[in-house]
């Protein structure tokens, strides 16, 4: 199956004001109350691989600028990315990385695996969302939650801060996948920028009419690097190892 020949996802905005329940008067949880069903109920709307995941493979066309290179890549049953065809050693990097990042954020996690040691308790509620505090193992981190989508994570990852905001999502009937959104690393300690904030915009396809949705294209655009920050990654020729 070629991405040409893939019908184009629904996507919908998550983070519009109009829609809010601040702002529309729907209910959302007061601020210093236990918001842990809420926070499961928007985690387990993520959309995730169904165990069995068999894999699959195709081509990559990598573009920045006037620069494109074409290779091929092999995504195992153990989640582990196979790339092949790229002289570039850096870009070779970057599509084995794109395709490991999607890959581990498929895999499918109880709540209680994932988040069993933390606490959440409910902050304010803005255009965004409602803010989900952790405590526990988690401690300093921060959610927040719109309409069971996670629209903002706060995490503190080696070292370092990432703040993601969701812009829109692409709802595939089984949960949802983020299509649109930022990502900004900082200083844990001070909150200095590290590094530009970049735009990330997913497209994800059905691998069969029963899926899995794999990436389709990713383009990247970062805003401290100009013109050349912006980079695209497309998946094409995709076909199931299984």
């Amino acid at each position: 199956m070629t991405l040409a020949s893939s019908p184009a996802p629904a996507t919908s905005a998550v983070s519009t004001a109009a829609s809010n329940p601040a702002v529309t008067g729907g209910s959302v949880p007061a601020p210093g109350s236990d918001c842990t069903a809420a926070f499961r109920a928007a985690y387990e709307n993520r959309y995730t691989w169904d165990p069995g995941f068999g894999g699959y493979r195709g081509r990559c066309v990598w573009e920045q600028g006037e620069r494109r290179l074409e290779g091929s890549f092999t995504v195992g049953a153990d989640l582990k990315a196979t790339v092949e065809g790229f002289d570039d050693e850096e870009v070779h990097k970057a599509v084995a990385s794109q395709l490991w990042e999607v890959a581990i954020h498929r895999v499918r996690r109880s709540f209680e695996q994932t988040h069993g040691a933390n606490t959440f308790t409910a902050g304010e509620t803005d255009a965004v969302g409602t803010e989900v505090i952790v405590g526990g193992k988690g401690v300093g981190d921060r959610y927040r939650i719109h309409n069971d989508v996670v629209t903002m994570v706060h995490r503190h990852i080696h070292g370092t801060v990432v703040t993601i905001f969701t812009e829109s999502t692409t709802d595939t009937g089984h949960g949802y996948l983020s299509h649109q959104y930022t990502s900004q690393y900082s200083d844990p300690a001070t909150g200095a920028l590290r590094g530009g904030l970049s735009r990330f915009t997913d497209t994800f396809v059905p691998l069969t009419e029963a899926g899995p949705w794999v990436l389709g294209e990713r383009v990247i655009e970062t805003d401290s690097e100009g013109d050349s920050g912006r980079q695209s990654f497309r998946f094409e020729d995709l076909q199931p190892l299984a």
